[in-house]
């Protein structure tokens, strides 16, 4: 059972991972490293430390105010070309980063069952990170594949390999970057939540 203090400490770290979320969206390279026309993203890190340290509803809740401000920015302060297209959908815009807490969360209790706590983490890390990576590039591809001539000046059949280049690109180091740093910073963070 859950006391007092430890709920404090939750509802407290849940705040502020409200907080980087949202500063993470809105201050220039804290949440995103541009590399050319791409960029690697590093909120989903902020996402899965929450759903492992605090729980999956934690992480679905600050997964929820990235896809929110992800779709907001969209409309009134876009962050490419592509922005103004695609995360208009907030089903690639805020769905997928919610299930980005869902599965890193209930992926880590599931897995924290039969395996080491730290090789959980690891593993639902992975599992969060590509969650965001194939829901966005999936749904991009599967709403817009018939409007990509018009849209992205490409030939429908180049768009497919154009965004398996982008998951090697962009997607495998932020699986990398996320398996390395949300169990260390989850480790601390449960600590913390646990001490007496």
């Amino acid at each position: 059972m859950i006391n007092p203090r430890q709920k404090i400490r939750k509802m407290t770290l849940l705040a502020i991972f409200s907080a980087i979320i949202i500063l993470q969206n809105l201050v220039p390279f804290l949440g995103n490293i541009p590399l050319g026309p791409l960029s690697i993203t590093l909120m989903h890190i902020t996402v899965m430390v929450a759903a492992i340290s605090l729980g999956p509803a934690s992480g679905m809740v600050i997964g929820g105010i990235w896809g929110l401000i992800t779709w907001i920015r969209a409309f009134i302060w876009p962050t490419s070309p592509l922005a103004v297209i695609c995360f208009t959908n907030p089903l690639i815009s805020v769905l997928p980063r919610i299930l980005v807490g869902t599965v890193a969360g209930y992926g880590y209790l599931a897995l924290k069952r039969k395996l080491h706590a730290k090789t959980s983490m690891i593993m639902a890390s992975a599992l969060g990170s590509l969650t965001n990576t194939f829901l966005v590039l999936g749904q991009i591809y599967l709403f817009y594949h018939n409007q990509a001539p018009k849209l992205y000046a490409v030939d429908v059949k180049q768009l497919l390999p154009y965004l398996m280049g982008v998951v090697a690109t962009n997607g495998i180091p932020e699986m990398l970057v996320a398996m390395l740093a949300v169990p260390l910073i989850s480790t601390i963070l449960i600590k913390l939540i646990r001490k007496k």
